[in-house]
């Protein structure tokens, strides 16, 4: 099984925020309140810039996970960025410096960066091509297909089964 990342769950959300429903592609930041209430409730700041921060990182990392764009892409994201080690009880911890309004978007490219190092392949699009979430296959076997077996999965199955009872009916 996996290793889980840390912030991994922050990172599947902010990606999932463009979900498609009832076949219209949405935005779940585009109402910019709940959207700044979102990023305070995660540890943010709530404000504008953070959310503008947090939109283009995620339009990035979208296309970086489906392979649109390259990850050099998130370069500009981690400017001025350092990590500061310290030793505790034995052990090292790292403490991120980055200006507070750039946190959360440094944050979801360190748990992207994260996943491809500790899971590689494990974090991509649903398979479903009407679909625009992602998933993270936690599965042994690494062959997790869809961002929802009830939904995705269950649509796509029956979409291929469809296709091949069509194909065997005689003229």
């Amino acid at each position: 099984m996996a290793e889980t990342v840390p912030d991994e769950d922050f990172l599947l959300t902010m990606l999932n925020s463009t979900p498609v429903i009832d076949g219209v592609p949405t935005d779940d930041f585009a109402d910019t309140g709940r959207a700044r209430a979102w990023l305070a409730s995660i540890g943010g700041l709530g404000t504008d810039t953070e959310l503008r921060h947090v939109l283009d990182v995620r339009q990035a990392l979208q296309a970086v996970v489906r392979g649109e764009r390259s990850p050099e892409v998130l370069t500009p994201v981690l400017r001025g960025v350092t990590r500061v080690p310290a030793i505790t009880d034995g052990q090292i911890s790292w403490t991120l410096i980055v200006p507070p309004e750039r946190e959360p978007a440094v944050r979801a490219v360190l748990a992207w960066d994260a996943l491809a190092r500790h899971s590689p392949g494990r974090l991509r699009p649903c398979a479903n091509d009407e679909c625009r979430l992602f998933l993270i296959d936690h599965s042994k076997a690494g062959t997790a297909r869809w961002c929802s077996m009830a939904a995705c999965g269950n649509r796509m199955k029956a979409r291929r089964h469809y296709q091949r009872a069509r194909n065997t009916i005689p003229p």
